[in-house]
């Protein structure tokens, strides 16, 4: 239920968001977190309204955060569309935009260490190395500016959401964490923020990393089988090149060698799309 009038306010400075949102917690009202890195599409917004519908002021967060790109050229390349994001956060009719500098965030260096292995040790751990570390440094941040009573986050970046589960329990934050559906294309492709990076016919190729994992639930294959009908099926398609699959516990994400090694089974894949490459991130659920 939301009670007063909507105009989006844009803030940049975290002691005016600290105030801003004190008021609100004076009159109890309740406070929706998602946090992004910008270059905002359908699937972010898929999670804007779930925070609308379920909290009484939703906060959006636009911060590219450099302390999770291992790669300079990854972080140079990723796409800045503040203007853009904040016209589709008020058609939204989101409450707050939060979209400070590198400066305002990181007066000093952040030299704090997180470690949760296996969590985030494997996958995108093991191949960005520091990655985790600079997203607990930032999403650690950022609960402490906001204190949201839910945070919304993508399955799309399904280790992600593992990691900062992990962040919460060991740094005691009160937030409820609600993971929400990846938002796909009609052609399976989950939307993502680096798709703008693609053309036209790299979209279209990368639309079959999804359809092959699909597929590969259908076939009653072991674990390894499985494994390897992706990636050779994947790699068999010109412009597309497996860095990994790897078919996990579905909350450890520790590797299982049978369907039967725990109740959720999750395959997370990452693939190298096109000429320039672009990396792209996906997973299916197996059970």
């Amino acid at each position: 239920m939301r009670f007063y009038d909507h105009t989006m306010k844009v803030i940049n400075s975290i002691d005016q968001l600290r105030e801003c949102l004190a008021e609100h917690r004076k009159e109890g009202r309740t406070i929706g977190f998602v946090p992004t890195m910008g270059a905002l599409h359908e699937g972010h917004a898929s999670l804007v309204r779930r925070s609308l519908e379920e909290n009484d002021v939703t906060v959006v967060s636009i911060f590219l955060n450099p302390t999770q790109f291992n790669d300079p050229k990854d972080l140079e390349r990723y796409p800045r569309t503040l203007e853009a994001d904040c016209r589709l956060l008020e058609e939204c009719r989101a409450d707050i935009a939060f979209a400070p500098t590198v400066k305002e965030v990181y007066p000093e260096p952040d030299t704090r260490q997180f470690s949760y292995p296996p969590t985030d040790s494997v996958m995108e751990g093991a191949m960005r190395p520091g990655h985790f570390n600079g997203v607990c440094q930032i999403v650690s941040k950022l609960f402490t500016y906001v204190e949201p009573d839910r945070v919304y986050l993508g399955e799309k970046d399904y280790q992600q959401i593992a990691v900062i589960r992990r962040m919460v329990a060991d740094l005691g934050f009160k937030v409820e964490i609600v993971p929400c559906p990846v938002v796909r294309q009609s052609d399976g492709l989950a939307m993502s923020s680096r798709n703008t990076l693609l053309t036209d016919e790299e979209r279209a190729t990368a639309a079959n990393i999804y359809r092959i994992m699909k597929e590969s639930c259908t076939l009653g294959l072991t674990v390894q089988q499985t494994h390897d009908y992706v990636v050779e099926q994947i790699n068999a398609i010109p412009g597309l090149e497996v860095q990994y699959f790897s078919i996990v516990d579905g909350d450890t994400l520790a590797d299982v060698a049978s369907w039967d090694d725990a109740p959720s089974v999750v395959g997370c894949i990452t693939v190298f799309c096109g000429q320039k490459p672009i990396r792209l991130i996906d997973h299916i659920r197996y059970k």
